[in-house]
């Protein structure tokens, strides 16, 4: 179940930073990309023209006309935040900030990327209208990419805005995080923004009353501020030109898994989904997609053949359109041994805070290895036992996406389910096709002889910085062979160097610490 084989599709692998683009029908956010890999200021207002002055009243009945929510996976509607961060800051008499999320941490997500590297300018009027209208100070702009991290400073830069005022009324700044899936969660940019770890703080607070800085923060996706600019300039009447009565405009998608190459389609609301796979080069039959990336939910053949990409009609039928990603299957491959493979990496992006995280997620993906290597009925319920002790008891959103992800595989597939709890398995290998981020090439640090033409690496090992560790304990688990736990639940390292073949995870462990404590170091 768990073996590779080869597959026509181009899936399995990371995606590249900025995939090609397709649109269905007229192009709004994706506008001038025939004619351009990047938009830069001069060609974007030749291209979309100047944004309108709007107050913050205007602003948001604009955005509740066009039914405008958020485009990061919760869609909660825009101009309840916009009001709720207005009307925070004006009773507390403070000046509010606006923060674009950038931050894919998800490997099936490249839609914010793309406009940040192609069409920046779109994203940033958004916020820029926002800051204006809520009479902010400071725009930020959280990324994890160097793409969208050198598109961004150089939008800015065409602006003239920066971290310092220099005579202007507001500043904007750029925050990069690791690429890693918490990354994108809103608290981790908020705290990674104030110069902390790029992880959840451990508590929850909205952050239209306090959130960057303390001060009342609107915080969305870099999709949604991109269609608050179109919406302002087109106005809600022209907006709802296209796209379904209640639910205006276009979306914007990334299609990967088995297809011929990763690919982020805008299209009009509504759209049927085997009209967009069919576009991209996929079965519009497939034997399963996954909605809404790794978070998200799974469809079966029937209902996906069947559905309109809308909101109403993927929550009829359990789904969501969540960050926008879809992905479907190829028959050549066996789903569970897919959403397996999923989890166990689900389990490996933990932030390591919290006992749902830490423990319950490698748990999770442990009952369901057992179950589907023929567990029987009692491994089964185990899964499902499990996935109800993660589901709303963690420090962010991670724990129940991750639940949800499982659980709607189970449902998806009962044919298949039935192959492996209860026999030997469905006869189909796992072709992985649904993308990961690359794991680090082995490398040889043991004094050993480098293989011709090989770089030699130079020894290293692990070590701690204490003024930092706060004893997750996350890394002994990544790396249970040079790490262990003292009696507090603090790692304990060895002197010796660590031997090639530990090299990888131990880059991973230390790129995972949430703390940012862990690092290697030469002997």
């Amino acid at each position: 179940m768990t073996v590779a084989v080869p597959d026509p599709y181009a899936g399995g692998g990371p995606l590249p930073d900025v995939p090609g683009v397709r649109v269905l029908g007229l192009p709004r956010l994706c506008a001038g990309f025939d004619e351009a890999e990047r938009l830069d200021r001069k060609r974007h207002l030749l291209l979309h023209g100047s944004l309108p002055a709007l107050t913050g009243d205007q602003l948001a009945a604009v955005a509740d006309a066009v039914a405008l929510r958020g485009k990061g996976g919760a869609g909660f509607p825009f101009a309840r935040k916009l009001t709720a961060v207005a009307e925070a800051a004006a009773r507390r008499g403070v000046r509010p900030v606006v923060v674009v999320n950038g931050c894919e941490g998800e490997p099936a997500c490249r839609k914010d990327t793309v406009l940040l590297c192609r069409a920046p300018h779109l994203v940033l009027d958004g916020a820029l209208l926002a800051a204006s209208a809520l009479g902010a100070r400071l725009v930020v702009v959280g990324v994890t990419k160097a793409t969208a991290d050198n598109s961004v400073r150089e939008a800015l830069a065409e602006r003239g805005l920066g971290g310092r005022r220099r005579g202007r009324a507001l500043r904007a700044q750029v925050v990069r995080s690791p690429e890693r899936l918490v990354s994108g969660e809103a608290s981790a940019l908020i705290r990674a923004a104030e110069g902390g770890p790029p992880v959840p703080p451990g508590r929850r607070a909205r952050a239209a009353e306090s959130g960057l800085g303390g001060a009342p923060t609107l915080l969305s996706n870099a999709e949604t501020f991109a269609q608050l600019a179109v919406a302002a300039r087109l106005g809600p009447g022209r907006y709802a030109d296209t796209g379904l009565p209640g639910e205006p405009g276009t979306i914007l998608l990334t299609v990967s898994g088995a297809v011929p190459a990763a690919t982020v389609v805008e299209a009009p609301s509504g759209v049927p989904l085997p009209y967009v796979l069919q576009s991209c080069g996929a079965d519009p039959a497939p034997p399963g997609v996954l909605i809404g990336g790794y978070h998200g939910a799974w469809l079966d053949p029937a209902t996906a053949y069947g559905t309109p990409l809308s909101r109403e009609a993927l929550a009829a039928r359990g789904g969501a359109l969540g960050a926008g990603a879809v992905l479907p299957l190829s028959a050549r491959t066996c789903p569970l041994g897919e959403a397996l493979r999923i989890a166990r990496w689900l389990a490996a992006e933990s932030a390591g805070q919290c006992g749902p995280c830490r423990l319950g997620l490698p748990s999770l993906a442990g009952v369901l290895a057992d179950a589907l290597g023929g567990g029987g009925q009692p491994a089964l319920e185990a899964v499902r036992e499990a996935a109800r002790g993660v589901r709303g008891r963690g420090a962010c959103k991670h724990p129940d996406g991750s639940a949800r992800f499982v659980l709607s595989a189970l449902a998806a597939f009962p044919d298949d389910l039935a192959a492996h709890v209860l026999g030997d398995g469905c006869g189909r290998p796992t072709a992985e096709l649904l993308p990961l981020p690359p794991e680090d090439a082995p490398q040889t640090a043991d004094g050993g002889t480098a293989e011709p033409g090989a770089v030699e690496i130079p020894a290293e090992r692990l070590a701690v910085d204490w003024t930092l560790c706060e004893g997750h304990g996350l890394c002994a688990g990544l790396l249970p062979e040079a790490v262990g736990l003292d009696r507090d639940g603090y790692p304990v390292l060895s002197d010796d160097v660590l031997p090639g073949a530990l090299r990888a995870r131990a880059q991973r462990a230390v790129r995972r610490c949430p703390a940012l404590a862990l690092r290697l170091e030469k002997p």
